[in-house]
Formats: C-alpha cells, structure tokens, sequence
C-alpha cells in the first residue's frame, strides 16, 4: 500500500510541478490559408508565406529546390540555418502581403514575437500539369520550433504548407 501511495504521491507531484513556461503557441493553424510568395513565382522563387489574420508562417527554402521537373523520389531538405528556414511571426494586427512584398517592411504592423524553427524536413513532390506547367506540393514534417526562452512547440505530424505552380522557361 505505501508503494501505491508514494507513486501517487510522486505522479501527482509530477503533474503540478511541471511548467510548460510562456510557450503561447500550442499548434500552428494555417490550414486554411494558401501559399503566396512577393514575386512571379519561378524555380528560383524561395520565400514563400502564410498569413492567418495577425500570424505569419514564412518559408525561405534552400537553393534548387523548385526544378521544373517530376521528381520521381520525395525532395527533402532539412530546416536548419545552412538549409531551409521556417519562421513563425506574431504581429500586432492583421498583416498583409503588401507587409513582405515592400522594398522596405512599414513600421507597423510590428513584430511582436518570432519563432524559429530549429529541426524538421521540407518535403517536396514535383508533377507535371503538362509540359510547361510543374505543381510543387510542399509539406513540412517533425517541426521543432523554439522561442527565444529556449522553450519548444514539437509536432511530428506532417503538414501541408501549400502547392506552387512554376512554368517551364
């Protein structure tokens, strides 16, 4: 009995003396939202985002990774700061477009918290529509992304971050 009582005891203190900090974001929502980038998109294009309200997710990926071509295996390429890179923004308000396509960003809406991601996969399948036109599908797999408390939001789900469409030069 006093085994039973002393792993109660010690679950229970386990529950409540866990701190799960000032991480303020539990999942990223962008389901609903599609894929833009500033520029006519080409296999060059690497910046890519999405924007729900007064959230960001932006995507800059890792040189030669969009080829006009059918790939026949998945192409991935790991998020690190030598790969691609996945940052998650909070703003003060809504945000548009117009926000990242300026030469230079407006003062506002500011940057109230960005977090990056510092481990996952960018996965990416190429097919052809026809011979000029190529649909990249990109997913986003085993995201770590962590603030800059050190603290981390893991999701080992894989996510559909939207599909692009490049025109063959």
């Amino acid at each position: 009995m006093k085994k039973i009582a002393l792993a109660l005891l010690g679950f229970c203190w386990l529950i409540v003396g866990c701190d799960d900090g000032d991480l303020q974001i539990e999942t990223l929502d962008f389901d609903d939202t599609s894929v833009q980038s500033c520029s006519p998109l080409t296999t060059s294009t690497r910046v890519f985002f999405k924007i729900n309200q007064d959230e960001a997710l932006i995507l800059q990926l890792a040189s030669g990774l969009l080829r006009n071509e059918v790939s026949t295996d998945t192409i991935q390429s790991p998020i690190s700061t030598s790969g691609s890179q996945l940052f998650y923004r909070v703003f003060s308000e809504t945000v548009n477009s117009s926000y990242f396509c300026s030469l230079f960003p407006p003062v506002e809406p500011s940057v109230l918290e960005q977090i990056s991601a510092q481990g996952g996969q960018v996965l990416i399948t190429t097919t052809a529509v026809d011979s000029l036109e190529f649909l990249h599908n990109i997913k986003l797999q085993g995201l770590v992304l962590e603030n800059s408390l050190g603290e981390q939001i893991i999701d080992q789900t894989v996510s559909d971050f939207g599909t692009v469409t490049t025109s063959a030069n």
